[in-house]
């Protein structure tokens, strides 16, 4: 059974730090890509970052490029969200999500508020 369990949020003062750790378990994590999507209160999703399987190419949404760094341990099956410099805009509840054999897999989600 594919699961992937994101921890790591919480309640941090805007230009404050966080890192999510998303496990993964279930399928051969080294062989997919990995997405970061979230979803503010009251909006829809938003795709954050994505990595390649091999985690040589990441990519990030414009809204958090500079500030964000997204990384993974294959070793651990872990995927990873480093946030920097938070604004009360990126608060949101963070999902790790992939796609196997087209189908999408996602994890419960971790909430990040950023509040003074």
């Amino acid at each position: 059974e594919v699961q992937l369990v994101e921890s790591g949020g919480g309640l941090v003062q805007p230009g404050g730090s966080l890192r999510l750790p998303c496990a993964a378990s279930g399928f051969t994590f080294s062989m997919y890509a990995m997405d970061w999507v979230r979803q503010a209160p009251g909006k829809g999703f938003e795709w954050v970052s994505s990595i390649n399987y091999s985690g040589d190419r990441p990519d990030y949404a414009e809204s958090v490029k500079g500030r964000f760094t997204v990384s993974r341990d294959n070793a651990k099956n872990t995927l990873y969200l480093q946030m920097d410099s938070l604004k009360p805009e990126d608060t949101a509840v963070y999902f790790c999500t992939t796609n196997i054999l087209t189908r999408p897999y996602w994890g419960q989600g971790t909430q990040v508020t950023v509040s003074s």
